[in-house]
């Protein structure tokens, strides 16, 4: 069995039976003889699953948000994300499915005496290897375009957060979802994981850059193909132009929103010099003002970290960055008076370019802050990782934000704002930061496989 600790005192999850090689084994059996019957559904048939879903996720809003929270420790405001988040994504692809999927006309090698079309076919059955810190968000939106294009899914959840998961496929079989089209396994990543790799005919997976390259891997030895959403060490650059009031706000949500614990959270910022003194002075206030809690339901800022394993890397990363030389001008500090693993959010400055801390993503409510004189530097800085996933750059100077937003090396960048996105548009890194892009059409691709007719008349 699999018996998760909730991160709130007194909050108790119930375990769930651990699934087996042979488990897994039979669970893509069962996905991949379902597959074949809804691939030959209309794609309408689908979409009113999903439409009904969207209904069901807001009617039940109540229970999802209490079971994430007992799963991560977020606050109840970060959890209501998650379900804003999925509402919006089942939404778009029930909007997009039908004229996404259909066959495209293409002119063809003798226009007069050939036609072309292309078909959109499904893959066959997807492998999700789901995270612990947005459990129902990414454990069903990729799942979404992968039926929506007819494919039948098998989701291995992290074991911390097993009922986000199945209380979110619950909700899709409320709506309709044939039996075997989506199919949930549990357990650790080693045994599950891989025997859940070695089965499907593509896999998704959402994790740290160390294990995606253990997927990759994997996957390429089966000549299967395999999107990766990994880690990130994201900054923020604001120039001596910048909004400073509007600023504020965007890079307190930017740094602990789930304290810290979301794939594009900002967890190094560079201000300008001319502005840098105001700003930290600001900033840090601001931070101060946040409200910690670690228990169910609303009225708090910024909840706790999932498990004492990552409050051990946090603190070893800020501990180790003090001994190197490093400040810390707020938090610092594991509050056990609130919860076992509430951190306070952290603020250091004089980190320097060598330090571990300045490149390796910490995934938690901390970050540094330095100051930077020219455009080159601020880039030159941005890009010192192997990282590579997202950035957001602060300044009235259009020109200039755009330049930056094309020397720096990530796959996602945010003008003047963080996080604001549409849903049309890719999502994914660069570098170190991941393979693949998902949203609109990407994620349709993702699943599908295109297949070229040609016709001579």
């Amino acid at each position: 069995m699999i018996n998760p600790v909730s991160p709130f005192p007194g909050v108790t999850i119930e375990s769930v039976p651990e699934s087996s090689k042979q488990d897994v084994a039979l669970a893509v059996a069962k996905a991949r003889k379902a597959q074949t019957a809804w691939a030959n559904t209309e794609v309408s048939h689908r979409v009113k699953i999903l439409d009904r879903f969207h209904k069901l996720l807001i009617e039940n809003q109540d229970e999802l948000l209490t079971t994430i929270q007992a799963e991560t420790g977020k606050s109840r405001f970060h959890a209501a994300d998650e379900i804003l988040g999925l509402a919006m994504i089942t939404a778009h692809y029930a909007k997009i499915g039908k004229r996404a999927l259909a066959p495209k006309r293409r002119a063809g090698a003798l226009p007069i005496f050939t036609k072309t079309y292309v078909l959109s076919q499904p893959k066959g059955v997807i492998g999700i290897i789901s995270p612990w810190n947005y459990p129902l968000v990414l454990s069903i939106c990729d799942a979404l375009p992968a039926i929506l294009a007819g494919n039948t899914v098998v989701v291995r959840p992290d074991s911390q957060t097993p009922w986000s998961a199945i209380r979110g496929l619950n909700l899709l079989r409320q709506a309709g979802l044939p039996e075997g089209v989506i199919t949930i396994v549990t357990g650790d990543g080693n045994t599950t994981g891989t025997a859940l790799i070695d089965e499907v005919d593509y896999v998704c997976f959402t994790g740290s850059t160390n294990t995606g390259k253990i997927v990759a891997a994997q996957a390429g030895a089966r000549l299967i193909g395999a999107s990766l959403e990994l880690g990130g060490k994201n900054p923020m650059i604001v120039c001596a132009d910048a909004n400073l009031e509007t600023f504020l706000e965007v890079a307190v949500r930017g740094c602990f929103t789930s304290a810290g614990q979301l794939c594009v959270s900002i967890e190094r910022m560079y201000i300008h010099e001319s502005i840098y003194q105001k700003f930290l002075t600001a900033f840090v206030e601001k931070v101060k003002e946040l409200k910690l809690g670690a228990q169910l339901g609303w009225g708090y800022d910024v909840g706790s970290l999932v498990t004492d394993t990552l409050v051990n890397r946090v603190s070893d990363a800020v501990s180790t960055a003090v001994v190197q030389g490093a400040k810390i001008e707020t938090g610092g500090k594991l509050r056990t008076d609130i919860g076992p693993n509430v951190y306070e959010p952290t603020v250091l400055t004089g980190v320097t370019k060598d330090m571990k801390i300045s490149t390796e993503e910490i995934f938690g409510p901390c970050c540094h802050i330095a100051p930077f004189d020219t455009e080159e530097e601020a880039i030159a800085l941005a890009n010192n990782t192997s990282y590579g996933l997202a950035t957001s750059v602060w300044t009235e100077n259009l020109g200039r934000a755009h330049r930056m937003a094309e020397a720096i090396e990530v796959g996602l960048c945010w003008i003047n704002s963080w996080f604001l996105r549409d849903l049309r548009t890719p999502f994914g890194g660069a570098k170190g930061s991941g393979i693949g892009r998902e949203g609109g059409v990407h994620s349709l691709e993702f699943y599908t496989e295109l297949r070229n007719v040609c016709v001579k008349l």
